[in-house]
Parts: C-alpha cells; structure tokens; sequence
C-alpha cells in the first residue's frame, strides 16, 4: 500500500479547491493553456502591425478566408492539417504549434507547484506567462515589446497583487500593492539606468572602411563593404542618425564633395542632411557616398524593455526584478556568443533582450527566488 501517487502525496490527489478533485484541474489548466495559445498566436500576429486581436474573426492570412471552429482547436488542427491551411494549403508556421504547447505546459507547471496551497497565485501566474510568451515572440520577429503587453502588464500586476498578495510574498493587500509599486520603479530604474549608461559607453560605433569604399543607402537597408545591414538594426529611436564625411555624395538628380552627411531615418519625418542643406528622406530614393568613416548608433537595450521590468516588478516585486535583471544579461550573453560564434548572428547585429527578461524572470518564479533568498540575500 503505497501513499503516493507520480510522486505525489496522495492528499495532493484530494478535491481542496472549490470541491474538484486534482486530475479535472489538471486538465482544466492544461486545456486552458492551450486556448490560450491559441489566441496568444493572433496577439503576436496582430499586435505588431497596430491591428485589432478581437475582430475580423480568426482567418487564414493568405485566402482571407474564415477559419471554422473545426479547423480552430489548439495544437489538434495544426496536427491534423500537417501545418498548413485547409483552403488554400498555404504553411501555417511552427511557431503556432509552438505557443500553444508552450503555453499549456506552462499553466499546468503553475498548477502543479502552486495550485495545491496556493491556487490564487497560480491563476495569477498564468496571467503573467501569457503575456512572457506574447512579449518573447513579438521581440524575437519584431525587435519591439508593445505597450499594451509591458503597461498593461504594470497595470494587471499591480492590481492582481491586491487580489493576490501572495505574489508579493504580503499577506494583506496594502501591503502588496506597496511592494509592487515599489518592484515597478525598481525594475523601470533599474533598467532604464542601464540603458543610459549604455548608451553613453556604447551608443556610437564607429567604422574604418577601406579606401575608396562605397555606401549604398537603399530601400531595405544600408548597403556597406562587408554586406547589407537592414535598417531595423540601425535606426531604433528618433535620434539615431548615420554620420560621416563622404569625399563623394551621389544623389538621383545631383552630386555633392568633401561634405559632412547625416542621415535619420527613425526621425519623423526622415531626415537627409548633407552639408548646409537639409532634405527629407523619402524625396531622396538614391544615395550612394564614397568614405573612408562612419558613425553608426546603437544601444544595449530600448524603452520597451524598461516598461517590461516594471511589469515584472509589479508582479513579483522589486527583488525579482534585480535578479531578472543579471540573470538575463548572462543568458543574452550566453546565447549571443553561441549565435555569432555559429554565423547566426553579426556582431554588430540587434538581438531582442525581452525573450531573456522572461526566461529569467520564469527562473525566479520555480526556485531563483529560494537561491536568491539564500546566496545573494535578496
């Protein structure tokens, strides 16, 4: 006769919560991650292009055509279909697949550890994953964190530790919502101090080209000896300009000599200077320069990640926000060194850091917080 059951203390197994015995809860959550996979799937797809996640309906984004309710269950479709679309058999990315399994196995890990003792906490967790896993896919395609993910994410955290003090380790809510503001200005300082140092040390790289060498700016990107550098990865802020002194500008209409060019294309709207004279970009669909130097910004982390601490800082408070904050800079060092040592990333390349803000912030939740408590004394 054994008390146990996979692993577990048979009392574990006992209907505690609302009078529902533990396997329908298990099911519950794990059913209800994965619903909400699927509808994480059209925020990630919708959000970044400033669409609705509500309306039109779920459609392929190839036909336009509906998506029937039989061809819309989490990871089943994906399955049945081998990946593509039932209409006009377009592939439908792994990454659906992916968000929605993720999601599940990540409500009912919640379940798992917190449900027994504290089942509040474990809803209010689920609410925090769903938006980890909304902000790591966005960032990863996109480079950008959306406001309605990080502020609305301060706004559910702070609220949410009232309901659920336990988030804040509080046992009434005053408390709690104390703790939260206080971990929302410690993750937001914190990291916002970082971005500015950052930009200080690093927010200019500057470039030696060879003699004679040319720069093409085009369409796409900016177009250097060593290869083509998408604008994305240039340009992140209004201010962010490409600098340098050309001994030849070429234009469509026009040539200039041994001028200063300075060029803002995130500024709006998109400026051109070259010498005295100042143009607006998108007038200007050809430019090429001949120079031996130039400038090119860039910075260790945006303003999307300063507002994605403050959420972790209203969820979990201000001592998770410090380790989410040098935990991530060793995982986001860890994985740059394998990418550019494996040619999957440049070094002058932009890596989004949200994706690694999550990971560390998931690592305090299941147990960074104990090591925390216990080595670094958090």
């Amino acid at each position: 006769m054994t008390d146990r059951y996979l692993g577990l203390p048979l009392e574990y197994w006992q209907p505690e919560f609302l009078g529902v015995p533990q396997p329908l809860w298990i099911f519950a959550f794990t059913a209800l991650g994965l619903i909400v996979g699927s509808f994480l799937n059209v925020v990630i797809h919708r959000l970044p292009a400033g669409a609705s996640v509500v309306t039109p309906p779920s459609h392929c984004p190839h036909c336009q055509t509906r998506i029937p309710l039989r061809f819309n269950l989490p990871v089943i479709s994906w399955l049945a279909l081998r990946g593509r679309c039932a209409f006009c058999h377009a592939a439908i990315p792994v990454r659906y697949l992916l968000v929605e399994v993720l999601t599940g196995a990540l409500f009912l890990a919640n379940w798992l550890v917190f449900g027994h003792d504290q089942p509040w906490m474990a809803v209010a967790l689920c609410v925090l994953f769903a938006g980890f896993i909304a902000a790591t896919f966005i960032d990863l395609e996109h480079l950008i964190i959306p406001d309605e993910i990080t502020l609305g994410g301060a706004a559910a955290g702070f609220l949410l530790s009232a309901a659920v003090p336990a988030l804040q380790g509080a046992s009434d809510p005053m408390t709690a919502m104390k703790r939260s503001a206080l971990g929302m200005a410690a993750g937001a300082g914190l990291v916002y101090a970082v971005l500015r140092l950052g930009k200080l040390a690093f927010g200019r790289h500057r470039m030696t080209l060879p003699e004679g060498s040319e720069v093409l700016f085009l369409e796409s990107g900016l177009v250097l000896p060593s290869g083509e550098m998408p604008y994305g990865e240039i340009f992140y802020r209004p201010s962010d300009a490409v600098r340098l002194h050309a001994r030849r500008v070429e234009l469509a209409d026009r040539c200039y000599r041994d001028c200063e060019v300075e060029v803002l294309l995130a500024a709006h709207p998109a400026v051109l200077r070259i010498g005295g004279e100042e143009f607006r970009a998108e007038e200007e669909p050809y430019l090429r320069v001949e120079t031996r130097r130039i400038e090119l910004p860039r910075e260790a982390m945006g303003l999307g990640d300063v507002k994605f601490m403050a959420a972790i800082g209203a969820f979990l408070g201000w001592q998770a926000a410090v380790f989410s904050l040098f935990a991530s800079a060793i995982l986001g060092t860890v994985v740059a060194v394998l990418l550019i040592a494996t040619g999957r990333q440049t070094l002058s390349g932009r890596l989004g850091y949200g994706p690694y803000i999550a990971a560390a912030a998931m690592i305090w939740v299941y147990g960074g917080n104990e090591f925390a408590r216990r080595w670094l004394g958090l």
